[in-house]
């Protein structure tokens, strides 16, 4: 590989690390407008291992606009990023696909001012990205979730789950 090749490939994933980063700040902040700007036209998200639903960007938006209002502190967390080019059109590096863990602590939503603002939810697993790169830079074609484990309150306590 020559040098300006690594260089390229450097870039790329640094652009498909942030693009990461920036999903998980956007459903964090619930940032729907932001959410759906990361996606290509066509794409597609998965959340049924997690209870949700799978669709496209802008129901998959909407789906988590209402269901995060239980949760008013969220944060992902997300690591060890794997990270595959792909081929399209005979072209190497069109397409990437990245593999990363997530732990996400929230907390659920109380009348209670004093509440504690520790997180009383925690769930962790798995995601899958498929990325294009498009003339506006990489996108996410599909995003799915791979929930593995969730921790919730004990029952009793009073909060849903």
């Amino acid at each position: 590989m020559t040098q300006r090749a690594e260089l390229a490939t450097m870039l790329d994933r640094v652009a498909l690390d942030g693009l990461v980063t920036e999903y998980a700040v956007a459903v964090d902040d619930g940032d729907w407008t932001a959410y759906q700007e990361l996606f290509t036209a066509d794409g597609r998200a998965d959340y049924r291992s997690a209870g949700g639903i799978e669709g496209s960007a802008r129901e998959v938006a909407d789906w988590l606009a209402d269901t995060m209002r239980l949760f008013p502190m969220r944060q992902h967390l997300v690591v060890n990023r794997r990270v595959r080019f792909g081929v399209l059109e005979q072209d190497t590096g069109d397409t990437a696909s990245v593999q990363a863990d997530y732990i996400n602590p929230m907390r659920f939503a109380s009348d209670d001012d004093l509440a504690s603002t520790a997180p009383d939810f925690v769930c962790g697993g798995r995601y899958t990205f498929g990325l294009l790169r498009t003339a506006a830079g990489w996108r996410l074609r599909r995003v799915a979730v791979h929930e593995k484990w969730r921790r919730l309150p004990p029952p009793g306590d009073g909060r849903a789950a």
